[in-house]
C-alpha cells in the first residue's frame, strides 16, 4: 500500500492511500470528536462533529476526507470549538435528552461530547416538534426518536451489516425522522431482531427491552464469552447488574464476528436465569423426583447402563450429544459411546 506522510496537530504520523484524516488520526491515538462515523459502516459525513482545519485554511470534515502528501492537520483551535459545541447546542436544542431517565446514560457519546465542550441547558428558539416513542411493540427493541440525532448509523447499520434495510429517514428538513420499513413499528416490521442498530446507536435513541429498568449503565458489569448458537464462535461481552443478573448481550469487537450477532445470540440468554433450569441433580423414587449428589446420579447412571448392555447389548444404548457443548466435549461424548459402551449410535441437535 501506498504511504502518506502527515502532520497532525504538530505530530508526524503516516497512513495509507483511500484512509481519512479521522482514520489515520484515531489509529494514531488522536481523538477527533465524531457522532454519525462508525469504522464498521461506510462514510457519512453528516454530523460535522468531526471538522478539523486543513493546511491552516479550509474546514473539513475529517471523517470523509482523505489524507494526502504533507497535509498539515489542526484538530482544534477556538473557531473549530465553537463551531463544534453550536453543533451539539443545535442538536440539543432539537431533541429530548434528558440524561436522568435515559437508558444511555453513563454510555451515550452524544453525552460525552456534551460533557467534553462544557454545554449547559440549551433551550429550542421554537416549538420542538415530538416524536414516536415506541417502547411496547417489539420484545426485543425500543425506540424513541425524540433523543435521535439522525446520524444515519442505525440506516447504515441495518443495510450494510444485518442487509435488512429496515431502518430509514421519513420526510425532510425539521421533520425528518426514523422509519422502520413504511413507517410501521418495530414489532410489525421487518426487523430481524439481530441488535446492530442498537449497538452502533451514538445516543438513547434506539435500546434493548432486557436492559431497560434493570439497572444504571455504570452499575453493570461484563464478562466476555463466546456463543453457544452455532460453530461460528461469535465473541460476545455480557453484561450483568448488581444482582447478578444477565441483562444483556453485546457483540465483541473482535473476530470472527466483529462485534455483530444474531437474534439468537444477542437474545438467547434468558434461560442461563429460567427457574426451570436444573441446579442439582434429581433421581427418581417412588415415582417423585429428588435431589442427590453428583456422586450419587453418577454411580445410579454407570450401574443402570452396565446393566442394560449386559442384558440387552451395546446397540441397545444409544446418545444425543449437543449444539451447545464444546468441540470438545462432543469428542469425549463419542469417544464413550464408541470406546466404552461399544456402539455408534450417537446423534446430535444441531436445530437449535
Amino acid at each position: 500500500m501506498d504511504q502518506i506522510t502527515l502532520t497532525i496537530d504538530g505530530r508526524e504520523v503516516r497512513g495509507e492511500k483511500g484512509q481519512t484524516v479521522l482514520e489515520v488520526a484515531l489509529k494514531s491515538g488522536i481523538k477527533i470528536p465524531h457522532l454519525c462515523y462508525h469504522p464498521k459502516i461506510s462514510k457519512t459525513g453528516a454530523c460535522r462533529v468531526c471538522l478539523v482545519r486543513i493546511n491552516g485554511t479550509i474546514l473539513k470534515a475529517s471523517c470523509v476526507e482523505p489524507i494526502t502528501e504533507g497535509m498539515n492537520v489542526i484538530t482544534e483551535d477556538e473557531e473549530i470549538v465553537k463551531i463544534r459545541k453550536w453543533i451539539l447546542e443545535l442538536l440539543l436544542s432539537d431533541g429530548d435528552h434528558n440524561c436522568l431517565y435515559c437508558e444511555a446514560n453513563g454510555a451515550c457519546e452524544f453525552q460525552s461530547l456534551i460533557q467534553r465542550y462544557n454545554i449547559g441547558e440549551v433551550k429550542p428558539d421554537r416549538q420542538r416538534t415530538v416524536k414516536e416513542v415506541d417502547y411496547e411493540s417489539s420484545n426485543a427493541l425500543r425506540r424513541n426518536e425524540n433523543r435521535c440525532i439522525l446520524c444515519g448509523r442505525c440506516v447504515k447499520a441495518c443495510k450494510e451489516i444485518q442487509v435488512m434495510n429496515v431502518w430509514s429517514f421519513a420526510e425532510r428538513g425539521s421533520g425528518t425522522h426514523l422509519v422502520a420499513d413504511d413507517d410501521k413499528n418495530i414489532g410489525d416490521s421487518s426487523c430481524a431482531k439481530c441488535g446492530t442498530c442498537v449497538q452502533l446507536c451514538p445516543t438513547g435513541a434506539l435500546s434493548f427491552q432486557t436492559v431497560s429498568g434493570k439497572g444504571a449503565n455504570w452499575e453493570l458489569t461484563s464478562t466476555p464469552s463466546i456463543c453457544i448458537y452455532c460453530g461460528v464462535g461469535c465473541k460476545i461481552d455480557f453484561y450483568k447488574n448488581r444482582e447478578g443478573v444477565l441483562v444483556k448481550a453485546m457483540g465483541n469487537n473482535t473476530g470472527p464476528n466483529n462485534g455483530h450477532l444474531c437474534v439468537k445470540g444477542r437474545f438467547g440468554f434468558d434461560f442461563v436465569q429460567s427457574n426451570k433450569r436444573l441446579t442439582t441433580p434429581l433421581i427418581k423414587k417412588n415415582g417423585v423426583f429428588e435431589e442427590a449428589s453428583w456422586d450419587e446420579a453418577l454411580d445410579l447412571v454407570a450401574t443402570r447402563l452396565t446393566e442394560i448392555k449386559e442384558k440387552y447389548g451395546s446397540d441397545s444404548i444409544g446418545s444425543l450429544s449437543s449444539a451447545k457443548c464444546t468441540n470438545e466435549e462432543n469428542y469425549l461424548m463419542q469417544k464413550f459411546m464408541r470406546a466404552v459402551i461399544g456402539t455408534n449410535n450417537i446423534d446430535h441437535c444441531a436445530r437449535l
